[in-house]
């Protein structure tokens, strides 16, 4: 079962956090496709369980002193884009890694400002697992699978390799994760994960 995890008190500055990812090992050029994939897909997991948008992606770069890595919808579009998986030719192939922290950043400052409903998701799902039931027979999980099987599927190439039970998984999966990366030290779980999963990918 999983252990949920207890807030701390406090949590680094987003100073001190940039300085821990880059003294974090840096990504090599081959695990970039992959490092953009995962880090996109993360962030899918977050806005289809919380309702969260662009804009609330925009304030937090604001609030972490991001905005010059992330100032607007349209770079914030071409950062996500950059997914090899992505429908459109709109956006652009590359992705830095000073781009590739901020997207870190944000996303760990988001997840710990729903850490309450991260929680409860797992709680629920924790649940459903003991009592020998379908996560989507929980209204919560059931509208969070649904969200992210619908959202991967507009905007993700089409792939036909990929079942309805697959997608549930990943949705799963990544909820599980958003879990830790919203806990004391996120920032850096994410980033050695990114790393860790390009080369497994």
């Amino acid at each position: 079962m999983l252990k949920v995890m207890h807030s701390a008190a406090n949590s680094p500055a987003p100073t001190s956090q940039w300085e821990d990812l880059i003294n974090l090992p840096a990504p090599n050029s081959v695990q970039w496709d992959n490092i953009k994939t995962q880090l996109d897909l993360v962030l899918l997991a977050l806005e289809t369980l919380t309702g969260i948008g662009s804009e609330a992606m925009l304030q937090a770069a604001v609030n972490l002193n991001l905005e010059s890595r992330v100032p607007d919808r349209v770079a914030l579009w071409r950062l996500r884009q950059s997914n090899p998986l992505r429908k459109g030719q709109g956006g652009r192939k590359k992705l830095d890694v000073e781009e590739a922290r901020a997207l870190v950043l944000i996303t760990c400052y988001l997840a710990k400002q729903h850490q309450e409903l991260i929680r409860r998701a797992v709680g629920l799902l924790e649940q459903m697992a003991e009592d020998n039931r379908e996560p989507h027979q929980a209204a919560l999980l059931g509208d969070y699978i649904d969200a992210f099987c619908n959202t991967y599927q507009e905007r993700m190439e089409e792939d036909a390799t990929i079942s309805t039970d697959e997608l549930t998984h990943l949705a799963l999966k990544m909820l599980i994760d958003l879990l830790f990366y919203s806990g004391p030290g996120g920032h850096r779980r994410l980033w050695l994960a990114l790393i860790d999963r390009s080369i497994k990918f």
